[in-house]
């Protein structure tokens, strides 16, 4: 089956908008075009995408995960566009992501006084999407930290590091150099909570106000220092695995050199 392109860039306005009227401003046509743009979608699919009222447009289980699928594709797509047009204009670049506490500007800086034509570009991964940008194509080479997918992709350790716990300084636990998980018996770990903070900040933010105990790499609790929140090694956890990681099915020169350099200088 061959999906217009197109079509699913109607289906994501109105996903995204959840209302027709509003897609339809968004995409400069007309409502009944996009209406009809969006049966015939379903048609070609042969499922139902949106639940349509009166009142609302609400997405069906698989207009739902055409939704997630669609956000990959137009990252796909609009990547393998950007690589093309800088070629052609003979600019050689590169999109290094990294995630929350680790640093790469070692590894940037040996590249870049080897490879002064190359731009570099650097991006902080989300730490629930490690690996998503990868594969869709938004970052060429990412410094990681496990656990993370790495199917289709190329992994290389680098190093590891501990966990932390991270609580309010008033917790009965605050005036500890170390801890073992059992002394957290009770408590709620933000860790397993379904609500997903939007940022690193706005974790510790809440850790403050006493809304739970988070659970994190030492890197990301030495990097956020504050006076309000207390860092408490916890002796009986696994440490995690860092890694550089690459898409394994790409073989650009430029990035294979990075990768090399990296793992020589990121290596403790």
């Amino acid at each position: 089956m061959d999906l217009d392109l197109r079509k699913l860039r109607y289906f994501a306005a109105v996903a995204e908008h959840r209302h027709f009227g509003r897609a339809a401003e968004q995409l400069y046509i007309a409502q009944p075009v996009l209406s009809r743009q969006i049966r015939a979608l379903e048609r070609e699919l042969g499922c139902d995408l949106f639940v349509r009222t009166t009142r609302s447009v609400q997405l069906t289980p698989a207009g739902e995960q055409l939704h997630q699928e669609t956000r990959a594709v137009f990252a796909t797509v609009d990547s393998a566009v950007r690589r093309v047009l800088e070629i052609d204009r003979g600019v050689e670049r590169l999109v290094v992501a990294f995630a929350s506490g680790l640093h790469v500007s070692e590894a940037v800086l040996a590249f870049s006084a080897k490879y002064p034509e190359v731009e570099i570009d650097l991006v902080r991964l989300n730490w629930w999407e490690q690996d998503a940008p990868l594969r869709d194509g938004r970052v060429d080479v990412g410094y990681l930290r496990r656990p993370f997918d790495d199917t289709g992709l190329h992994a290389v350790p680098i190093g590891s590091e501990r966990k932390m716990a991270c609580l309010p300084v008033t917790h009965r636990l605050a005036d500890r150099g170390s801890i073992v998980m059992a002394d957290l018996d009770g408590e709620v770990l933000m860790n397993s909570l379904p609500r997903r903070t939007a940022s690193i900040e706005e974790k510790f933010e809440l850790i403050a106000t006493g809304n739970g105990v988070a659970l994190v790499p030492e890197s990301v609790a030495r990097a956020y220092p504050r006076d309000d929140v207390a860092n408490l090694l916890i002796t009986d956890l696994d440490a995690d695995e860092t890694c550089l990681a690459v898409p394994a099915g790409r073989r650009d020169e430029r990035m294979l050199d990075f990768l090399d350099i990296a793992a020589t200088t990121l290596r403790p």
